[in-house]
């Protein structure tokens, strides 16, 4: 059930409950119309033909792709324990939409590191949605060289719909603003990790101050005690 209030919630709290939620759909239900499928493609930085260069786009793209660190601040932000391995871990989602701030689930269900058919070097990780997520679906990040030419690109792949039963306010808003809001988020990731591969940004994500273990992303964003005031609402799903 749906949690609201004035404050921030216990967010590490949250987190940990997250290993009791389950996936709240299943790939079978997947079809249009229903469901929205996307493919975002963001063109980085290239590189020379042949394998990824050491400390190159690729392999810089790959790191901020690891971290979570391209997600757009004023959006979305995650919050995760960094000793936990990538695949499997959960994920609390902070989805901000001006003076709203809702928190749901993810969980990391599958990682890609392969080099295709047509020698394109590929790595990334995907996630599907955790019970009482405003959405339900999946996304997958990945990083891609091709070989033959040297591209590198950004590619942000999904199927997704709203979940059902949400609070009435939530619904309308969605209906309103949900599909926009989606693909301004896949716009402004492939605006910010570009941005951050050009100028050759890639390091580790430190844990937050306030919380020590855990990472707060993007590391970027305004510190805490300069966020306005705004209303929380944990598992609106």
């Amino acid at each position: 059930m749906a949690e609201w209030g004035l404050g921030p919630p216990d967010t590490a709290r949250e987190l940990a409950a997250l290993a009791d939620a389950g996936i709240n759909y299943s790939p079978a239900e997947v079809r249009r119309p229903a469901w929205t499928l996307d493919t975002h493609l963001h063109g980085l930085l290239a590189e020379r033909p042949g394998p990824p260069e050491p400390a190159g786009p690729w392999e810089r793209a790959c790191r901020l792709v690891r971290d979570y660190e391209f997600t757009p601040p004023e959006s979305v932000r995650a919050l995760y324990d960094p000793a936990v391995p990538l695949l499997g871990r959960n994920m609390l989602l902070q989805l901000r939409f001006h003076g709203l701030h809702l928190y749901c689930g993810v969980r990391i269900t599958e990682v890609v590191d392969e080099t295709r058919n047509d020698g394109a070097r590929v790595w990334g990780w995907a996630y599907e949605t955790l019970d009482g997520h405003l959405e339900r679906g999946k996304v997958t990040y990945e990083v891609v060289k091709y070989r033959d030419t040297g591209r590198v690109e950004f590619v942000a792949a999904s199927h997704s719909q709203r979940a059902p039963g949400l609070d009435p306010v939530l619904t309308l808003g969605w209906s309103l603003f949900g599909r926009r809001a989606q693909l301004r988020f896949y716009r402004r990731c492939g605006e910010r990790i570009r941005a951050a591969v050009t100028a050759g940004k890639a390091g580790t994500t430190p844990p937050d101050p306030v919380l020590r273990n855990l990472t707060w992303v993007p590391s970027d964003a305004e510190p805490r005690r300069r966020r306005a005031p705004a209303v929380h609402c944990v598992a609106p799903g």
